[in-house]
Parts: structure tokens; C-alpha cells; sequence
């Protein structure tokens, strides 16, 4: 279970007015699946304010995954696909994260959005504190490498390169994953928790994206400039971004959503996935 610590750490971070919970996600037909990557625009327009109605529908379907439910979305056309785990905030698998996951699938990475806390979705700072302090280390990790052998295997996706996303509690988890598993081919970190020593850092053979936020709280300046000389201490192939923002200001369901760094940072992660796919970063 993690440390009283840690979630600690996560409350301070993530705090700001929870998400609307999610609506069950609706298949679209193969016509309208998203034939190129969503601008941030668009993907804005996807997060109606959490006080309105129903979002607009998803594109994915849910598939079982051990004994938990991931939200799969799988780009047009004929696979093998490099293939993406998503890994949610602390307020759990909603409807935001599903959108990521088409949002991916619209960049041609097939995408699987897992779920840590059991089908649980908080609304409440004091509920997705909970249910993050809740969370078994070792049945979490145990999902992430079920997801990850998911698209190596699915006869839709068949994976030719594979990587880990997450944002706050998830860009914690996709970090560790990133230690764990020395065949990723890459992992992107959203202000999440991370670890500074040059020796641990070594285990990582995954290209790394980091996107942080100078306003943010819960992982201070200091401590990203000790990721970044550690990951250079180490050899690892890594990006830090830095946005005069605060932490989760890549939500367009937060208020303290930051447009043009959001922008900014997901042109970064299309470069990003762009070459680890093999994919010039112009087509």
C-alpha cells in the first residue's frame, strides 16, 4: 500500500474541484474514427465544464483485463500499432482519461487506459485521497504488466513499440514503470512523482518525457533539477519540459487549465511518439 507519505504528497498536488464521474463510453462507428492527431483545440472541446451534462461520446470500448476493466482505443486501419498504457490521475478512470485514450489512438498509437482503483471514481478531493491510499502497490504494478502484454498479444494491435503515460498519481506509476520495465521504449511523466538517484535511474533504458510545472507544489523546481541531472548521470535519453503553470494544468476539466502550455506540451509528446514510432516528426 503506499505510504501515508506519499498520498500526502498526491493531496497537495492534485488538489482542485474533482471531474464530472464518467458516462459509460459509447463505440463509435469505424467512419468516425479520427483520422489525424486532435489539435489542443479539439481536445478541449471534448471537456464540457464538470458542472454541465453528458460529454461527448468516446470512441474506445472497455475490455477485461485480469480481474479489472481498461478502456481500449484502437486507431483506423489495419494494425500492427505501436500501442501506449494510460495511467490515470488520482481522481481514477473517468471519462478525461478515456478522452486521452482516443486522443491517442487519433496520433496512431493504440491506446489502453487502465484502472488502479477498481472501478472506483472519485468526485471529491476526500474520496480520491482514499482511494489512492488504498491502492496495492503490487496488484497496481500487476495491471500495468497485464496492459502491457495486452497489446503485445491483441491480434488488433500487436504491438511494435510500447510506452507509458500518466499525469499526477499516473505520471508517479509510469515512472516506476519505466524503472521496472527496461523494455519500454518510452515513458512521458506529467508532473508526476519521481525518483532523483543517478543509480536507480540507470535501470530506465526507455526514452523519457518529462512535463512539469515551475508553480507546482507537490514536486518543487529543485527536485526536477535533480531528475534531470540524474537522468543525464544515468544515459538516459530524456526531455524535461518546464511551463510556468501549476500542477494538473494539462486537464481542460480543471480550472486551472492552461491552454497554450497544454498545447505546447502535447505538440511535444506528438514529436515524441512520432520517433519512437519511427515516424518523421513532419508527416
Amino acid at each position: 500500500m503506499r505510504s501515508l507519505l506519499v498520498a500526502i504528497l498526491f493531496a497537495v498536488a492534485c488538489s482542485g474541484p474533482a471531474p464530472r464521474p464518467a458516462a459509460p463510453p459509447v463505440s463509435a462507428p469505424a467512419s468516425a474514427a479520427p483520422m489525424g492527431a486532435l489539435s489542443e483545440a479539439e481536445f478541449k472541446a471534448l471537456h464540457a465544464p464538470p458542472t454541465t451534462g453528458t460529454a461527448p461520446a468516446r470512441t474506445g470500448e472497455l475490455v477485461e483485463l485480469g480481474t479489472t476493466k481498461a478502456y481500449l482505443s484502437v486507431p483506423a486501419g489495419q494494425g500492427p500499432f505501436p500501442a501506449i498504457v494510460v495511467i490515470h490521475e488520482w481522481w481514477g478512470k473517468n471519462e478525461h482519461i478515456e478522452h486521452w485514450a482516443d486522443r491517442l489512438a487519433s496520433a496512431g498509437w493504440a491506446a489502453i487506459a487502465v484502472d488502479l482503483y477498481d472501478g472506483k471514481v472519485a468526485t471529491t478531493r476526500d474520496d480520491a485521497l482514499a482511494y489512492l491510499k488504498s491502492v496495492d502497490d503490487t496488484k497496481a504494478a500487476a495491471v500495468i504488466d497485464a496492459a502491457l502484454t495486452y497489446v503485445a498479444t491483441d491480434p488488433r494491435i500487436r504491438a511494435t513499440k510500447r510506452a507509458v503515460i500518466g499525469w499526477c498519481f499516473g505520471g508517479g506509476w509510469s515512472f516506476r514503470t519505466a524503472l521496472a520495465h527496461p523494455e519500454l521504449d518510452g515513458a512521458i511523466i506529467y508532473y508526476g512523482g519521481i525518483e532523483t538517484d543517478p543509480q536507480k535511474l540507470a535501470a530506465i533504458r526507455a526514452r523519457v518525457l518529462g512535463v512539469f510545472a515551475t508553480k507546482d507544489k507537490g514536486i518543487p523546481n529543485e527536485q526536477v533539477d535533480q531528475l534531470e541531472a540524474g537522468l543525464k548521470q544515468a544515459g538516459v535519453r530524456a526531455e524535461i519540459l518546464r511551463y510556468d503553470a501549476e500542477h494538473a494544468f494539462a486537464n481542460p476539466s480543471n480550472p486551472i487549465y492552461d491552454e497554450v502550455d497544454a498545447a505546447d506540451a502535447w505538440q511535444h509528446v506528438l514529436v515524441f511518439l512520432r520517433e519512437l514510432a519511427g515516424v518523421s516528426s513532419a508527416g
